[in-house]
């Protein structure tokens, strides 16, 4: 068996490298979806506010900004797998710090989210500049094919049975134990990055230069400007619907329900957009999807409940393909065809997550000024109609992007770069 497995891989051109830093991506994605939707609601049963969780995303968009420049200038100078390996370790030591906090953690929140935001900046951008530097154009199908399926596994199963353990636990041991889990994956990537070749580096970090290149370059200024916009509807709409959920049902389970709909969906759209959206029809399609997005918030605008929060999951589950597929290739045709790309992309890519990041800071601390003045139940779906618009955004400024008749990409904009999270 192990001699037919070798063979295959053989055949494929799939090296050590390649499988470890797949594995790496397992564990990663099956760490954050399991325990990340409810580390919102771990704070909110011991906060009763949104306030504790806004700081939280607060500390972690501030943060992964700040570590994503750092990181690019330790990519660019010393090693990417120490890059990778100090996010994966931060990762880890956040989970080890939630246990360790436990009922506390309210408290603590801006530490907790600050040990996040650094965990992410420093994963991702490894992440991404690893994934083009061990694939090649022929096992680089292979790898972001395989590595789509673990993320949509891990989106749909991860929250699904995490709600199941928190929801048959009693009081707070359902929750340690999710914790535990990802804490335990996390240091099994941490393993696991022993084992990559180390990749030195050597070369300035241009960073000022390319983020005046958007003085130079109109499409690079716009497409900064659509992921600012993009960000202004995720920073606040990260945590509001969860607790929506969870404020609904009262239960981990439907939460996790309510995940499972919304990334079943996605993982379905993702494959069915990519095969039929062309080059020529992207920005309608752009267009479809942010209206779509903007529009699903206003189901769930007047009244809250279970089911309408399900509709709402399946819409946004068809919506966001429809325009993130497109919205990414636009964006890596942009970079692809700027000044310098293939020699700086680690910085074109640093300061596009800049800006994302930026967008949702700027939207965390309007929705903290606006609680602090209004009463929370009254003024947060106002801001949701107010924020939601981000996409919609986005395509006013694609809608003016134009690279000529045929687009040439750099092999590294190919890469899906997710916030995901994102996130």
């Amino acid at each position: 068996m192990q001699k037919t497995l070798q063979t295959f891989l053989k055949k494929l051109n799939i090296s050590r490298d390649l499988l470890l830093l797949l594995l790496i991506g397992g564990f990663y994605s099956l760490g954050i979806f399991l325990s990340n939707t409810f580390v919102n609601i771990y704070l909110w049963r011991q906060s009763g506010d949104y306030v504790t969780i806004a700081v939280y995303h607060l500390a972690t968009n501030l943060f992964m900004g700040l570590t994503f420049i750092l990181a690019g200038r330790v990519a660019k100078k010393v090693d990417r797998i120490i890059v990778l390996r100090l996010g994966v370790t931060f990762l880890a030591l956040f989970f080890l710090c939630v246990l360790l906090i436990g009922d506390a953690a309210s408290k603590y929140n801006f530490l907790l989210g600050s040990l996040l935001g650094i965990g992410y900046g420093f994963y991702w951008l490894a992440f991404n500049v690893l994934t083009f530097e061990i694939t090649e154009p022929d096992t680089r199908d292979f790898f972001n094919g395989f590595l789509g399926i673990l993320q949509s596994l891990g989106g749909m199963v991860g929250p699904l049975l995490a709600g199941i353990i928190i929801s048959k636990m009693s009081d707070n041991i359902g929750y340690t134990t999710i914790f535990t889990i990802s804490f335990t994956l996390f240091i099994l990537a941490v393993v696991l990055s022993f084992f990559i070749n180390r990749r030195k580096a050597e070369g300035t970090f241009y960073f000022k230069r390319i983020l005046a290149e958007r003085h130079h370059n109109k499409n690079w200024k716009r497409i900064l400007h659509a992921h600012f916009f993009q960000g202004m509807r995720e920073g606040v709409f990260a945590f509001v619907i969860s607790i929506w959920v969870f404020v609904v049902t009262q239960s981990e389970f439907a939460l996790g329900t309510f995940n499972l709909v919304l990334s079943g969906l996605s993982a379905v759209l993702y494959f069915i957009v990519t095969k039929f959206i062309k080059p020529a029809f992207r920005k309608k399609a752009i267009l479809l999807g942010a209206l779509l997005v903007y529009f699903s918030i206003f189901i769930i605008l007047f009244e809250i409940n279970y089911l309408l929060l399900i509709i709402y999951a399946i819409i946004i589950g068809i919506a966001f393909p429809i325009i993130n597929v497109p919205y990414i290739s636009l964006t890596y045709d942009v970079i692809g065809k700027a000044r310098k790309a293939g020699e700086m992309r680690i910085e074109y890519i640093v300061i596009r997550e800049l800006f994302l990041n930026i967008g949702r800071l700027v939207s965390v601390i309007i929705f903290l000024i606006a609680v602090y003045f209004f009463e929370a139940e009254r003024v947060i779906p106002v801001l949701l109609v107010m924020l939601g618009s981000g996409h919609l955004f986005i395509y006013l400024f694609v809608k003016n992007i134009y690279l000529g008749s045929s687009p040439k990409k750099e092999i590294l904009m190919k890469e899906q770069i997710t916030d995901e999270k994102n996130r």
